[in-house]
């Protein structure tokens, strides 16, 4: 499936390595893939995201994200070093721009774990990306797993609910759907998809 999201005119040349993008809504299992997927590729270098908001309890800089402050990302944004930046609850994110580019050139691939927002900006820039989108298997199931978390108020569940229903409505725009219905089938399905990619093997169907 083709990505049906705006593609700049002034796109970047052609990169050595693949940048993989994994979107999902909260509850999905998204976390839990990108470690999967990492651990599975020990070579595969993780996009690991700036922010301005201060770091929450068991959060480690450089792992969980860079923590900068709002002068320094605003000053980044004046010099264009951002491939894709939002504001959210007065906080900034951000996706570094020189980090892909360097390590993509150097022949490198990068999983990087962003909205569906980011996902259409990124591909603005990156446009062959590889796109997978996260759905649980229905939108009552999330709910359950987010219920059972049993961290959450019901106010924080319906409003992510919410989100999760706008999110799982642009799916269509990625090229790859994985439903994580069983963890272990969607990681296997991931990592099949990610080994084709890398390794220019022609893609099948799963059975």
């Amino acid at each position: 499936m083709t990505p049906t999201s705006a593609i700049s005119k002034n796109v970047l040349p052609a990169a050595k390595g693949h940048l993989f993008i994994l979107s999902a809504p909260s509850g999905a299992g998204k976390t839990t893939l990108c470690q999967a997927i990492l651990r599975h590729f020990p070579d595969m270098l993780y996009s690991v995201s700036h922010t301005t908001r201060p770091p929450r309890t068991g959060e480690t800089p450089g792992i969980d994200y860079h923590f900068i402050t709002q002068n320094q990302f605003l000053d980044m944004i004046a010099a264009g070093e951002w491939a894709e930046w939002a504001e959210v609850h007065g906080n900034h994110y951000g996706t570094s721009a020189h980090f892909l580019n360097q390590w993509l050139d150097a022949g490198k691939d990068i999983l990087l774990d962003i909205d569906v927002q980011g996902m259409a900006k990124i591909l603005m820039q990156y446009p062959a990306s590889i796109t997978f989108f996260i759905q649980p298997p229905s939108i009552e199931a999330l709910r359950t797993r987010m219920e059972s978390r049993g961290s959450d108020s019901l106010e924080i569940i319906e409003t992510r609910m919410i989100n999760a229903t706008k999110e799982m409505a642009e799916a269509h725009r990625y090229r790859h759907i994985v439903i994580n219905d069983d963890l272990n089938t969607a990681t296997e399905e991931l990592i099949r998809l990610i080994d084709a990619y890398r390794h220019n093997r022609p893609l099948t169907l799963s059975t």
